[in-house]
């Protein structure tokens, strides 16, 4: 059939793909010939229809063999069944109210096709509305969420730059990611975006369209080329595809939502671009032959040669996208061989007239877009539901497709003959091997080689004559007991009691007469009978044997065994050679002539109700994967995308796969202008009112970054100011305090960093590890050193000046902080919560930091309790007023200090993490456990030691999302309303919200964290439960299957309180103590 005469017969051959659609909905049938049998019985009546496929206990019945070969009229579309592999057998859907089931049915069908005549939208159509409807829902739904849900856009702008020509996301407006996954790997094919970017409309539509696909195809077409437009040219990171789809869903009229298939809404699409592009062509060439672009870029065609009782026939057909069943194949090529062939083909070989039927596929035309679709959902008759099936598939990165193309009909039919001969010579050998490494008779198996020399040890063993139990040595003390308990010995062999025991039972009160003694010597004593003799071998050995037996034994045993080896080696490199060969049958250049290149593949993680989608695609200029994860587009690899797509290995994997012929690059290569011979790049891709609206675009894009630069400096200013008029305050209160103690001390003391406030502390309160206005625990400690310091320098220094005793002083405090600095303490003791001095040279802080902040310690005026101490504060504030700006860089002093702030403030977080989790309170720790993780790891990003265990934290923040997941799971279980409401509570607000934080970094600890709550939810779907726990679920699915990692928004932090240094110690060191205690394996 050709393509002008498809065109033609377009609507009716759709309509009969609408009745085999509602069949295949109606009756859970799969078999697309049994539904074509079953539709012409009835001669088109779709309730007849389905009485035939659902009577009750209905075998399949005998196939009229003339229908199921002549395929010319429902199997030319485009989307048939391609060697369809599944299961025929029938659901019987009768019960005993079949009168009554029967009625419903066709009332319902009567009811689909009525509405069809009336509108000309399918149900197929009205399902891809309700999947559309209800995520323009979401989307709407989400502008009403707050800010402490992860999936609301960040407020500032620049986090929503795109980084130079970084490729742009796609935002997920509400269970959209299907749409993004397609789009982008449309998008990516370069011929297709160009024929996109510089498609018009026809001239008559501008008039008025003439029919309902005008109405829906043509807005929906410029809204794509709006879309790729900003994608092409877009300052933002992501864009908004929801016009696009706003387009989508008014083209359909429907009012219920429920999941669809991404295959289906796939179809549509290229349908649907089709149509437009269909109507530019007839426009174009009036009076000839219309080339439509999407039918020369996806579609191909394949011949259907088959047998039927001898007499052979062909069909030409037209192929989108070629289905693969992937249940019981390991590997693309395998999907491929199986989907080629039909029923029993050994009569399409044979000139012998033969009974046998079947039909084989050969491609005639492959298009330069070659899209497989894995069928990885099956419906599961017993629940009523359809399942997703993660068998692991391979495929590979090039794809030789000449096996399978026509012209070498002849050739592979022989490579096809041969491989099945050495696949059953293969079947042999493997089972010649079997039975040499699973050697025996009885349930246990081993090696026939280890058997024989098992024998040959045993029969070289130490040969002992006596029994296991003769010759106990009586005397050896009960310690020395194996634990072995041999079978107790005749009363002859029986050992007398110790002396020690023989004294104790003589001893006893119920001491018996001899005879007594003499009846219990037969009872068990395992201290005495369970000894073993020393000269007994560690291993069983035999009795009697004589050197001429053992010499003839170990000559045989050794040559036997030499045989059996020598015979495994051949047949492991026989079936070695078989394999290889196998894998060689296609290698040679004239089987690698029709090259195929992976470009994308487009992967669903979850089951087959809910799940989440993203795609990788091939950067040709990168020359690397890429992968599109709704808003984020990141680098990846094969490694990854191997990982992620082959199945397997999580609930991840391949359902479609888009190869591009490597033999035409124009595919996938970048337009160049004619009149420069450049590379058109950006902007300059497209056409002037294209331009234009990117233009507009990026002009409110950059107005919404200025009007945020400007919000952000007045904050900064409104913050400089409150800190200089706090600043202004508290020198002033210093001064009036100075001049009211002392008359000696007349100027204020100098402002630096450690008058600054902490972010979350009190505006004028200054930080905990230096001086305070008043004396307190902390600044009495840090005090008590410092006074301790000078007792021991006016000790040790001969010179009493008071400068000479601040420098001997500063000396000695300097020395011992570098001890504690240096010295390897356990986790519970961390010095650099004692001292900021400590932190400071473990972080290597330059000298004139370690100086001024030495300096500020001993210029405390908290020192000036006597004469000495107060001479050496003045002396030290001296000093400090002395230091000139180019001195000491004040921006890096001030650096320094807020790191140890925060770094402190996250020993907080962390400390009471880990307190509310020892004990079980998981919804108040999560969020300590979450911030603190966060902050450690910015600090640790500027040093090592500028942080804590992050391995640790990590660990703790991960249990407790499991034990959140555990209690909410457990809450759902009970099907109690409030305990549900709570539970799914729990998960909407605490832990769907901290998955991205886990998967965003790929540590694989926490991908099988998020594997496992993901399973456990996904666990329920094939469970019975009541309509409101599996609306509720369906609801919830999605989000917590949603792989996006972009965290735009979180919850505030929880304020925590102030420590003094010495309780912040000794709690540290508590809960430090507590956690050590779990083994490092158990973390």
């Amino acid at each position: 059939m050709t393509v002008e005469q498809n065109v033609l017969q377009q609507h009716s051959q759709k309509h009969q793909q609408t009745l085999l659609n509602q069949l295949r909905e109606v009756t859970g049938t799969t078999d697309v010939q049994l539904l074509q049998q079953a539709l012409q019985v009835s001669n088109g009546d779709l309730a007849e229809a389905v009485a035939f496929l659902t009577e009750k206990n209905a075998k399949v019945p005998q196939q009229d063999e003339t229908t199921y070969y002549q395929t010319s009229q429902v199997a030319s579309d485009r989307y048939i069944s391609v060697g369809s592999q599944a299961d025929t057998n029938v659901i019987d859907l009768t019960g005993d109210d079949k009168d009554d089931l029967q009625r419903a049915i066709a009332l319902s069908l009567e009811e689909s096709n009525r509405a069809f005549r009336e509108t000309g939208i399918t149900d197929e159509e009205q399902a891809i509305s309700r999947v559309l409807e209800a995520s323009i829902a979401e989307n709407k739904a989400s502008l009403k969420r707050t800010h402490t849900e992860v999936w609301s856009d960040s407020p500032n702008p620049h986090d929503r730059k795109r980084i130079d020509s970084c490729p742009v996301g796609l935002k997920n407006v509400g269970n959209t990611c299907w749409f993004s996954a397609v789009i982008q790997s449309l998008f990516n094919l370069l011929e297709f975006q160009r024929l996109v970017l510089n498609y018009s409309p026809p001239a008559r539509v501008h008039d008025l369209p003439r029919n309902q696909k005008e109405h829906r195809n043509l807005p929906f077409m410029q809204e794509l080329r709006n879309l790729f437009s900003l994608m092409v040219g877009s300052k933002r990171k992501y864009v908004d595809p929801s016009r696009a789809v706003e387009i989508l869903k008014d083209a359909f009229k429907s009012s219920e939502s429920q999941q669809q298939d991404v295959s289906e809404f796939t179809h549509k699409l290229l349908d649907w671009l089709e149509d437009a592009f269909q109507m530019k062509a007839e426009e174009d060439r009036e009076g000839e032959k219309p080339k439509n672009p999407m039918v020369e870029l996806f579609y191909g065609r394949f011949l259907a040669v088959g047998v039927l009782e001898g007499k052979k026939f062909e069909n030409t057909e037209m192929f989108g996208q070629y289905p693969l069943q992937v249940n019981g194949f390991k590997d693309l090529h395998e999907c491929l061989e199986a989907a080629m062939i039909e029923g029993e083909i050994e009569s399409l070989h044979s000139a012998e007239n033969s009974a046998r039927s079947g039909q084989e596929h050969w491609f005639t035309e492959l298009p330069p877009v070659l899209t497989f679709e894995l069928s990885r959902f099956e419906f599961n008759q017993a629940l009523g539901r359809p399942e997703k099936i993660h068998n692991k598939l391979e495929f590979p990165s090039m794809l030789y497709m000449d096996r399978y193309m026509d012209r070498n009909r002849e050739i592979t039919r022989i490579k096809r003959e041969e491989i099945r001969r050495l696949k059953e010579h293969l079947t042999l050998l493997q089972q010649r091997l079997e039975r040499y490494l699973s050697y025996g008779s009885g349930p246990k198996r081993f090696p026939l080689a280890d058997v024989l020399q098992y024998a040959m040890e045993f029969a070289s063993s130490k040969p002992v004559c006596t029994s296991p139990v003769e010759d106990i040595d009586s005397s050896a003390p009960p310690g020395g007991t194996t634990g072995q308990q041999l079978p107790p010995p005749s009363t002859a062999e029986q050992d007398p009691l110790p002396p020690s025991e023989s004294s104790v039972s003589a001893s006893g009160p119920a001491a018996a007469p001899a005879a007594a003694q003499q009846q219990r010597v037969p009872i068990h004593k395992p201290f005495t009978q369970s000894r073993l003799p020393p000269d007994l071998p560690m291993h069983p050995a035999p009795r009697h044997i004589t050197e001429e037996e053992l010499r003839v034994l170990e000559g045989c045993l050794h040559r036997w065994r030499s045989e059996v080896e020598n015979d495994t080696r051949d047949l492991q490199g026989s079936i070695t050679r078989i394999h290889r060969t196998i894998e060689l049958m296609y290698s040679d250049k004239s089987m690698m002539q029709v090259p195929y290149k992976l470009h994308a593949v487009l992967v669903h993680e979850g089951q087959a109700n809910a799940g989440h989608y993203w795609a990788y695609i091939y950067d040709p200029h990168q020359r690397c994967w890429m992968k599109y994860n709704d808003i984020s587009v990141t680098k990846s690899s094969w490694e990854e995308l191997v990982r992620d797509s082959f199945g397997g290995y999580r609930n991840a994997s391949a359902y479609c796969l888009m190869y591009i012929n490597d033999k035409k690059p124009f595919l996938i290569e970048e337009e160049f202008d004619k009149e420069t011979g450049q590379i058109l790049s950006g902007m300059d891709k497209l056409p002037p009112d294209l331009k234009q609206y990117v233009k507009e675009d990026n002009e409110l894009f950059d107005k919404e970054i200025e009007e945020w630069d400007a919000l952000q400096a007045r904050k900064a200013q409104q913050e400089k100011l409150a800190l200089a008029t706090a600043a202004a305050a508290a020198a002033a209160a210093a001064a009036s305090a100075a001049s009211t103690t002392t008359t000696s001390s007349s100027s204020p003391q100098p402002m630096s960093i450690e008058s600054s406030p902490p972010d979350n502390a009190a505006p004028q309160q200054d930080p905990e590890y230096m001086e305070q206005p008043s004396p307190t625990n902390d600044s009495k400690h840090l005090q008590e050193d410092t006074e301790r310091a000078i007792s021991r320098a006016a000790a040790e220094q001969e010179e009493r000046s008071p400068e000479a005793l601040l420098n001997a002083a500063i000396k000695l405090e300097y020395a011992r902080l570098l001890r504690f600095a240096q010295e390897d303490t356990p986790p519970e003791n961390d010095y650099r919560l004692q001292h900021i001095i400590v932190y400071f040279i473990q972080n290597q802080a330059p000298k004139k930091i370690l100086e001024r902040t030495l300096l500020t310690q001993f210029a405390d005026r908290n020192l000036a309790f006597d004469e000495r101490c107060k001479s050496i504060m003045n002396v030290a504030r001296a000093k400090l007023d002395l230091i000139k700006p180019e001195e000491v860089n004040m921006d890096e002093y001030e650096m320094w200090h807020q790191t140890y702030r925060n770094f402190r403030e996250t020993t907080i977080f962390m400390m009471t993490g880990l307190e509310l989790f020892q004990k079980t309170n998981y919804v108040e720790a999560l969020m300590y456990l979450v911030y603190s993780y966060q902050y450690n790891k910015e600090l640790l990003l500027k040093g090592l030691y500028r942080g804590h265990d992050e391995e640790l934290l990590g660990h703790y923040r991960r249990e407790c999302l499991l034990k959140l997941n555990e209690q909410a799971a457990a809450m759902f279980e009970t099907g109690e309303e409030p305990e549900v409401t709570t539970g799914l509570g729990i998960m909407n607000e605490l832990v769907v919200p901290c998955i991205p934080l886990l998967l965003v970094h790929d540590a694989e600890r926490d991908l099988l964290a998020v594997e496992d709550m993901r399973n456990r939810w996904c666990s329920y779907l094939g469970q019975e439960m009541e309509s409101n726990l599996q609306e509720k679920l369906t609801d919830f699915l999605p989000k917590l299957l949603d792989c996006s990692t972009e965290i735009k928004g979180f919850h505030d932090p929880p304020k925590v309180p102030t420590y003094s240094t010495l309780e912040l110690c000794e709690r540290f060191s508590r809960i430090m103590a507590a956690v050590c205690r779990v083994p490092a394996a158990g973390r």
